[in-house]
């Protein structure tokens, strides 16, 4: 690792000169964005000119291993990561038969609240614990109690659950002799951002989807370090979002392929990433995404919580030191990791099939009904691991239509049950955006969203990793303005509720509802 600060800002790009350079003539320039999610990582090439995709990749090609080596965990292992990392980008720059050495500026999306552990050396001391693991729940529901509901509401605007700060105090209390060792914790993506530069570098951003940050004071969580016993040495230094975060160093340019002078120059969690991949920078703007988890997320200028800590608040990509810019996210663990589920264990189809075989279901799936809960603890159920199951299974009338169908109205009416919550605080969208990707490319999927949610949604092409390769460009200088960088951004489609469906689909819903309140 180099050594704290030592960020290498001297280089031909980004320094007035008199000689020819990339940035001088964009026309040829390239950006890079990198997705690392749990299932796959995803690459995108932008041309810096017209803002649009020219090739996206992914590695592997199926998704990558999630060990549960106990109830309830989850783990990856982050050199894992980085090989999925050069694979992605390597197939992504030869899709677009693109020049390594015209990439300027390298954007990371991230899996949000998972815990990194190196050593001096940078290398990890464990497998990472990832955002759906639930070890450490006891021990965030054990600080809220301590420190008080009312203070970290306050300057937390969250409860510690079981993000990163309490993942880091369960390795402190469980593994005291990898904890002794710890010369840097981080969240996944500043691991990948350290193997690009070798600098180690975080956000307040980052900060605060690991309960690090304090709204109040605007500085890591000092009162929950001290309660967990936690030294803040362990934290990188913090940087903006948008922002000159290291030169790449030459061993990781010779793997990824491209120039030894691109920079990374943006970094975010992959929810806000997905909001900024949509243009949702501005209060009153919301986005959805569908994949392994689902999440409805909004933006504000208000310090917005749900006394419950059902959904949580972390600052946006877009927050500034004039405009405070927070995002409230509503998660559900369970969404495109059940459709895989039922893919590979039971209807034998592919996924356009299964939307086929579900959409030949009436609404309701003749009284199938699924809790998707069997990804960890979910927060919109106040951290309670419930699990998945179905509801109502007629032996001699249900088939593999009904369960797709019953599946991806349950992931639906999850999201409607936190949707309601976000109501609750005062968030009201009037139109939500998202990308034609994951769990959207469903027709299924997409009506029982719209018609149950009641919100019209506005589809878009693009994705986290180009929404990343954009922030980059924003970050090295390349556009000067958001809507600058969106000018390549298309709607592909808008989907409106409709009445007579709506009535169906919420008489569904208030079904499935009880079943859960039965549950609980």
């Amino acid at each position: 690792m180099k050594s704290e600060g030592e960020l290498d800002l001297a280089h031909p790009f980004f320094l007035p000169c008199d000689d020819p350079c990339v940035l001088c003539d964009m026309t040829d320039a390239l950006l890079l964005g990198i997705d690392l999610g749990s299932s796959s990582v995803k690459a995108s090439v932008v041309n810096a000119s017209t803002g649009r995709s020219l090739a996206t990749a992914q590695s592997p090609d199926h998704e990558m291993v999630i060990d549960a080596p106990s109830p309830g965990w989850a783990e990856q292992d982050p050199a894992l990561w980085w090989t999925h990392v050069v694979k992605a980008v390597r197939s992504c720059m030869a899709k677009a038969n693109a020049d390594g050495n015209r990439v300027v500026a390298i954007g990371i999306s991230y899996q949000m609240h998972g815990l990194v552990t190196v050593d001096e050396q940078g290398s990890p001391l464990r497998p990472s614990i990832i955002w759906c693991d639930s070890r450490a729940v006891d021990i965030g529901n054990k600080a809220w109690s301590s420190l008080g509901p009312e203070f970290c509401n306050e300057h937390y605007l969250n409860s510690p659950g079981n993000f990163t700060a309490s993942k880091l105090r369960w390795v402190r209390e469980n593994e005291p002799h990898i904890y002794k060792r710890i010369a840097k914790i981080m969240l996944p993506g500043e691991y990948i951002a350290m193997r690009i530069t070798g600098d180690v570098l975080t956000t307040p951003s980052g900060l605060s989807e690991g309960i690090l940050w304090d709204f109040s004071s605007h500085e890591p969580a000092r009162d929950l370090m001290d309660y967990y016993d936690i030294n803040p040495a362990l934290l990188p230094v913090s940087t903006a979002v948008f922002s000159i975060q290291g030169k790449i160093t030459s061993a990781a340019a010779d793997e990824l392929g491209i120039s030894p002078d691109t920079i990374v120059s943006y970094r975010a969690g992959d929810q806000p990433n997905n909001a900024f991949s949509l243009g949702v920078t501005e209060p009153g703007e919301t986005a959805a995404t569908a994949g392994t988890s689902g999440v409805i997320y909004s933006v504000t200028d208000l310090n917005l919580f749900d006394s419950l800590s059902r959904v949580n608040t972390f600052v946006h990509v877009s927050n500034a030191s004039h405009e405070r810019r927070n995002g409230v996210l509503l998660c559900v663990n369970g969404t495109g990791i059940l459709n895989r589920w039922l893919r590979d264990n039971f209807t034998g189809l592919s996924y356009e099939q299964m939307n086929i075989a579900g959409r030949e279901v009436a609404i309701g799936a003749d009284g199938l009904s699924m809790l998707p809960f069997g990804n960890g603890s979910e927060r919109i159920l106040g951290n309670r691991t419930l699990g998945a199951s179905i509801q109502g299974l007629d032996l001699n009338r249900h088939h593999r239509g009904h369960l797709v169908r019953a599946s991806q109205e349950g992931i639906v009416f999850s999201l409607n049950y936190g949707f309601e919550i976000l109501k609750s605080i005062g968030l009201v969208p009037s139109v939500i955006k998202a990308g034609y990707g994951n769990m959207f490319l469903s027709p299924l999927f997409r009506e029982a969203f719209v018609n149950t949610i009641g919100v019209p949604l506005e589809l878009y092409d693009t994705d986290g990793a180009t929404g990343a390769a954009l922030g980059a460009g924003i970050g090295a200088g390349v556009y000067s303005t958001y809507q600058d960088a969106f000018r390549g951004l298309k709607q592909t489609g808008i989907e409106e509720p409709v009445d007579h469906l709506r009535e169906k689909y919420l008489h569904s819903y208030h079904r499935w509802e009880t079943i859960l309140n039965n549950a609980l």
